[in-house]
């Protein structure tokens, strides 16, 4: 949801996140009826209480927004400068493997067998996007180029499952939670990017291209900022 996020439906609609559907839809009218503009209410204030019933009325609809709202929860809390988020990340991988062999061993299989082959998939559908859109720009409805987009896009997702399942194969070390929080999120954005650009090839809706161009290249950050982190630690 990233800039789009602007809402908090469940404060909006005054119920809880664990609310359930008949609690919500209960709240919805009562805040209608006081808020609606015949009844002398702000019109605004219903344009919020409308949208945020949209995105709550819905269980799939809910459960993603449940999901960006963690996210968009987590950046906001984070006061944090980006380097010195990093440099906590290090300190505390330091600190928490120092002395111990077994913990190191952990860190080094893990970044083996979960960070390294799941960077080298990214490496693959991140780098290639600037001259796969730049081919796609010279003529979006020329169909062989549209095609050969569409092909980089198949191949990409299939290479995000790849990832996915790599990243679940195995436990992340306790000292590793942030440094493996912070790669969900690298691969979270460039997952939704490709969503995006999928939606721009099938209407050529300008937004949809641009959105997904601000999630990959919040992905590239995440990435370096993972390198950086690395080197670091190692």
């Amino acid at each position: 949801m990233n800039k789009n996020f602007h809402i908090d439906a469940y404060k909006v609609l005054e119920v809880k996140e664990d609310a359930n559907f008949h609690e919500i839809k209960k709240s919805f009218i009562r805040l209608v009826k006081t808020h609606h503009p015949d009844a002398g209410g702000d019109k605004h204030k219903i344009i919020s209480i409308n949208a945020a019933w949209e995105i709550l009325r819905d269980k799939e609809t809910r459960a993603k927004y449940d999901l960006e709202k963690i996210r968009h929860d987590a950046l906001k809390k984070d006061t944090i400068s980006r380097s010195k988020r990093n440099n906590v990340i290090t300190k505390n991988v330091k600190k928490n493997k120092g002395g111990f062999a077994d913990e190191d061993k952990k860190i080094s299989i893990w970044i083996k067998n979960v960070y390294e082959p799941i960077n080298k998939l990214l490496n693959q559908i991140i780098n290639p996007f600037a001259s796969k859109i730049k081919e796609l720009s010279a003529d979006p409805y020329d169909d062989i180029l549209m095609n050969d987009f569409c092909q980089y896009l198949e191949e990409s997702n299939k290479k995000i499952k790849k990832v996915q399942d790599i990243y679940q194969s195995m436990p992340t070390p306790y000292s590793m939670k942030e440094f493996s929080l912070t790669l969900y999120h690298c691969l979270s954005q460039t997952s939704d990017s490709l969503k995006e650009f999928e939606r721009y090839t099938m209407g050529y809706v300008d937004q949809y291209l641009h959105d997904g161009k601000e999630m990959l290249k919040e992905a590239k950050k995440k990435k370096y900022e993972l390198k950086e982190i690395k080197k670091n630690i190692y």
